[in-house]
């Protein structure tokens, strides 16, 4: 692949955190916005507004409660972390139109974007269960 088809695919495959609200706000129905971050919920504390929790380590056993005729935008914590993207090949093999939040959490905090305290009720993934960050 040359830099200007791995560029081109760059931007198929991410949206900025700007992008997202910008199109969310025009169609919000054509969206669903997933934090997939692993670990208690003491560690993760929020997510972003709007967002549906499911934990990487438990996508694959949750997908049927994510609708196929939207594009599913995916974030984790940050730039290097590679959940999100996991996340991503793992919907797209199995027919869902994914895509990366680029930046994750700490791009949409930077840009002082709302974000809810995450329910301690939320979905328990435990760091030492073999998915994590690779930061």
């Amino acid at each position: 692949m040359n830099r200007l088809d791995y560029f081109k695919a760059r931007l198929e495959a991410n949206m900025s955190p700007m992008e997202y609200r910008t199109a969310k706000n025009e169609n919000p129905e054509n969206y669903v916005l997933v934090d997939v971050r692993v670990g208690p919920v003491t560690v993760r504390k929020e997510k972003l507004e709007g967002a549906t929790v499911i934990p990487l380590d438990e996508l694959q056993n949750r997908m049927p409660e994510l609708p196929k005729e939207k594009t599913i935008v995916l974030y984790c914590w940050d730039t290097w972390c590679t959940l999100a993207s996991k996340a991503a090949v793992l919907l797209l093999e199995n027919g869902y139109d994914a895509k990366e939040l680029y930046g994750g959490m700490a791009a949409w905090k930077t840009l002082d974007f709302p974000t809810s305290a995450l329910s301690e009720t939320a979905s328990f993934s435990d760091v030492s269960s073999g998915v994590d960050c690779e930061c």
